[in-house]
This record gives structure tokens, C-alpha cells and sequence, in this order.
């Protein structure tokens, strides 16, 4: 990202790679490493990895305030920048803080959202390697024993949020060794934290009001790219009604073909093991299309999403939650909250879905 970083992915389930357009005269980055499989160590991998390319903790949930309901995202990204770790200033940006913070109000068919950008210290922006504290500026994600506290305040939105734990970690892909693409070394590190019990206050206009919810954590780190004929993907997260928790994500190249794909599904009677999906077993069709009066970029609003647990449809509460982040992460994308619904048409969940390439393709 300043390039395109941004999420969270890659996502997807966890797609945790860079996003950085190549400005002219620049050396591509080198080969990545192929990840081995380690057993992930908790706390300490809750906390930074500063000797990874790209890393993003990834906050997105549902909210309530009486009639009212919202949708919130807040994502930190932080980037090794590998040609100023010989420098010995301390001036040189030898790591790079990103932030996108978005609340949708689905009353009033509107997307609130701001970002922020810095080098890591100076008191500015910090992201702990013990466990997870990340700030920048006046935005902050800190755990302390089994909650998060979230706090951002954007042109004319605010929150801070209280997180708490109610099932375990779900380690994504092989044991959080999640797969990216065809060649090994397109991977990630990555585990989500679903079914978070979200409660704090909401200010919209300066109005605050008490909120309360669900809410979906995504960690993840990396040394890849993306596979070099993808252009861009498709990622859901979903809290389901009971208790469940869904992923699905795929890649896609210019004729809008799956490189990859991949995904999982955990029901509370499985306890912490989720069934992780294969390759080839999830399914994106797209249903319906909204066109960006900003960016003219096309984006399918609605989904038919097929996976070893469902065929399920997925709609988004309001068409606009597209995020112009060119003045961050350098990119612009679409992510917002959704609605899930199973194969006899009912409604069995809420999360976030998240579309990227569509305004144009991620050039890495």
C-alpha cells in the first residue's frame, strides 16, 4: 500500500500480502521465502512481527443502538521497508504504520471513513512485538487478557469499542499457516478471532450513542506477493447467528477466473478446530453489480458464495461502502457490511465482505 497494502488481507482469509505498486525505476522486490510450519506461540504472536514484509491486525463487526444498526472496520497495517534497514538514523522510516477506520450507517444508507499514515516511533506510532498494542496517533487496538479496546475518530465518526472473547482462536489454513496461491511461497500466518462481543459507544456528527454488538479479528504477517496474474479478491468473514463462523476468499486474474481460493467454517460444537477448506471447494458467483458514481468501478453487491458448509447468498446492506484509500495504502476497494443468508433464503448471519481490483488491478 503506499502502495496498496491493505488488508487485510490479502486476505482472506486471510490474504496478508503487500500491496505496494512499483513506482517507476524501482526494483521489484525479491523472491519471498517459503514459510514453514511452526506452531504459533500465544501471546507473543498476537504482538508485531517487525521482520516480516507486511502484517495487519483487521477489526470489523455489527453494531446496534437500539433501532439503529451500523457496521464498523478498523485495520492497522504495518510494512518493513527493506531498503532502510542498514540506516542507522533515526529518522529513517524503517517500518510503516497504516489505518483505515470506516462505520456504515444502514438507516442512513451512508459510509463513514478516514485513514491515517506514519513511520513507526517518535511517540507517533508503535506496534508492541509482545502482544497486541498498536497506536497511531489517536487510534488504538489494545488487548489486555481476553478483551480489545478499539478507538478511532474520523471526520465526523468516532468510536471506542470494548471486545471481548467468547469462543477460541481459530488458526486459519494448516494449523495458521494459511495458503495464498498455487506456489508455496505465497502464504501467510494467519488466525481470526470471530463471535466478539462488541459494547461501547458510536458517535455520529458529534452525536455519541451506546452500541452494542458482534464484531470479527483477523492477524496476519507475511514475506509474499500476491500470484503475478492476480488482479485483485474476494473475501467474506461472517459471524453466523449460531455462533459459527465462516470465511471464504479467492483470487482473481484479469478475466475474473479463480487463481486460488480457499476458506473455512467452524460450528461452536467443533470447539477450537474448524474444517478448512480446500482448494476448489469455494465457489464465487456474482449476482448483482453497483457502479461507483466516484471511480465508475463495478462492483458485485451481491453473492451466491459456495462451500463445503453452504450455499450461501451474500448482500450488502447498502451498495457505497467503497474506500477510496489513495492517500494511505494507494488504493481503492470495496469493503462493508453484509448479509448472509443459507440455501432456503434465511438469514443466518452478518460480517464484513471485502472486494479489491476492481477499480483497477493491484499492480505489485
Amino acid at each position: 500500500m503506499t502502495k496498496g497494502l491493505f488488508r487485510r488481507h490479502l486476505l482472506a482469509a486471510g490474504l496478508a500480502m503487500p500491496l505496494w505498486p512499483l513506482q517507476a525505476g524501482a526494483q521489484a522486490p525479491a523472491e519471498a521465502p517459503t514459510l514453514p510450519r511452526r506452531v504459533l506461540q500465544f501471546p507473543r504472536d498476537l504482538g508485531s512481527h517487525p521482520n516480516f514484509r507486511t502484517e495487519w491486525w483487521y477489526i470489523t463487526g455489527h453494531l446496534r443502538s437500539g433501532e439503529r444498526e451500523f457496521g464498523f472496520q478498523l485495520t492497522f497495517f504495518r510494512s518493513r521497508v527493506a531498503a532502510t534497514q542498514g540506516m542507522t538514523s533515526a529518522f529513517a522510516a524503517r517500518q510503516l504504520v497504516f489505518a483505515h477506520a470506516a462505520v456504515t450507517d444502514v438507516a442512513g444508507k451512508k459510509l463513514w471513513h478516514d485513514q491515517r499514515i506514519a513511520r513507526e516511533g517518535f511517540g507517533v506510532a508503535q506496534a508492541s512485538e509482545k502482544d497486541t498494542t498498536i497506536t497511531l496517533r489517536d487510534w488504538s487496538l489494545e488487548r489486555n487478557a481476553t478483551q480489545y479496546k478499539a478507538i478511532a475518530a474520523g471526520s465526523g465518526f468516532g468510536f471506542q469499542l470494548a471486545l471481548r472473547e467468547t469462543q477460541p482462536l481459530l488458526l486459519q489454513g494448516d494449523r495458521g499457516l494459511s495458503r495464498k496461491g498455487p506456489q508455496e511461497t505465497q502464504a501467510s500466518y494467519y488466525y481470526s478471532l470471530p463471535q466478539l462481543q462488541a459494547t461501547g459507544t458510536l458517535a455520529l456528527d458529534g452525536r455519541p450513542m451506546p452500541v452494542q454488538g458482534t464484531a470479527w479479528l483477523d492477524h496476519e504477517w507475511s514475506q509474499a506477493l500476491l500470484h503475478p496474474m492476480a488482479v485483485g479478491w474476494d473475501w467474506i468473514g461472517m459471524n453466523l447467528l449460531d455462533g459459527s463462523a465462516l470465511t471464504a476468499f479467492r483470487l482473481r486474474d484479469q478475466a475474473g477466473q479463480a487463481l486460488w481460493d480457499g476458506g473455512s467454517f467452524r460450528h461452536p460444537s467443533m470447539g477450537g478446530t474448524p474444517h478448512v477448506f480446500s482448494h476448489g471447494e469455494v465457489l464465487f458467483k456474482p449476482v448483482r453489480h453497483w457502479t461507483s458514481p466516484l471511480t465508475r468501478a463495478r462492483y458485485p453487491v451481491e453473492w451466491i458464495v459456495r462451500t463445503p458448509a453452504d450455499f450461501y447468498t451474500v448482500k450488502a446492506v447498502i451498495d457505497n461502502q467503497e474506500l477510496d484509500s489513495r492517500a494511505s495504502t494507494g488504493a481503492v476497494y470495496w469493503e462493508g457490511l453484509s448479509e448472509l443468508f443459507d440455501s432456503n433464503g434465511k438469514l443466518v448471519g452478518r460480517g464484513y465482505l471485502e472486494m479489491t481490483g476492481y477499480s483497477s488491478p493491484l499492480q505489485l
